[in-house]
């Protein structure tokens, strides 16, 4: 039923309900997991066990040869818990912010990917993944200051732009994007969960909730949130990674379990057993075309890895 992973790669999304996929096989053929290199404190230890890669429907690249040889690291993250998250509600597209708690979640995860290198970060609309995308980079290494591109318009653009070269190499930039805000959930949006299956019934809800196709009253349905949210993707983002570029995607369960869906293949099936929790990053390296995933970096006071591939073990080592 649960996919178990060696603790330095807790994958922190549950299959539930005897849900499986493609990618939870892989890890349970291996009793080492997805490392690839390791680095234990000042001494390098090297271990060859790797997944097989899980490929995905990538368009195809202008410079695909030239890119085919860059490894470029994909970091998925939910926000922090939300004030809505605490009181139960249906949320969707409103747009409140974090919890206390969501706030402590936002900087542990900026701890877990301190050491991994960046070079864009894409967030949705909604305050609560800007907060904890902030948040999150306060505990960066390279101290970059984050600073989010306003490109509504074309005076936009002119008013926010940056005019000396050595502050832009200071910044990380950060682009908002609506195509990544959480599924809208319709005439539910500041229901309580609890009362609304007592309402309509468990089994109605769950269908609203968990179902692919069917929409909440007025709402979208999983598979409408898949449609902006991968198209964004696949337009936006993955050309950056052909080209080597490292990108954070800050979003929210529905629109990263639509992602996670396009780049491990999951099944409408698979999918609505998807559980994401708040606040915990997820890896994946992009290389050829094809996404490894990699599972969660490891939280600030756990031993363990500091690198899963020989790419960013050297980068890790410049660090030091």
């Amino acid at each position: 039923m649960y996919t178990v992973i060696p603790r330095a790669f807790s994958s922190n999304w549950v299959f539930i309900n005897g849900g499986d996929s493609h990618s939870s096989k892989r890890f349970k053929k291996s009793p080492i997991g997805p490392l690839s290199f390791v680095l234990t404190g000042n001494n390098k230890r090297f271990s060859s066990s790797c997944l097989n890669p899980v490929s995905s429907s990538s368009p195809i690249h202008p410079n695909e040869s030239q890119a085919a040889e860059k490894e470029s690291v994909l970091i998925l993250m939910r926000h922090g818990e939300s004030m809505w998250n605490e009181k139960n509600l249906f949320t969707g597209c409103v747009d409140v912010p974090l919890t206390s708690k969501g706030v402590d979640e936002a900087i542990e995860a900026g701890k877990r990917i301190r050491n991994l290198p960046l070079d864009i970060i894409y967030t949705s609309a909604l305050i609560r993944a800007q907060m904890t995308t902030m948040l999150a980079l306060t505990q960066h290494h390279c101290m970059k200051d984050p600073v989010i591109m306003h490109h509504e318009t074309e005076q936009a653009r002119i008013w926010t732009h940056i005019y000396s070269e050595d502050t832009k190499k200071q910044t990380i930039p950060v682009i908002e994007a609506w195509q990544l805000n959480e599924r809208m959930y319709g005439e539910l949006q500041g229901f309580n969960k609890q009362e609304t299956a007592e309402k309509y019934g468990k089994e109605q809800v769950h269908n609203w909730r968990r179902s692919y196709h069917v929409r909440p009253p007025n709402g979208e349905s999983l598979e409408m949130c898949l449609g902006r949210a991968v198209t964004f993707f696949k337009e936006h983002i993955e050309p950056l990674l052909w080209s080597g570029k490292h990108v954070m995607v800050v979003a929210h369960a529905n629109s990263l379990r639509s992602i996670i869906m396009y780049l491990d293949k999951l099944t409408s099936r698979q999918v609505i057993n998807l559980e994401l929790s708040t606040g915990v990053p997820m890896l994946y390296i992009h290389r050829e075309g094809n996404f490894f995933r990699r599972g969660s970096p490891i939280g600030s006071s756990e031993a363990g890895a500091y690198a899963y591939t020989e790419s960013l073990a050297l980068y890790r080592q410049q660090l030091d």
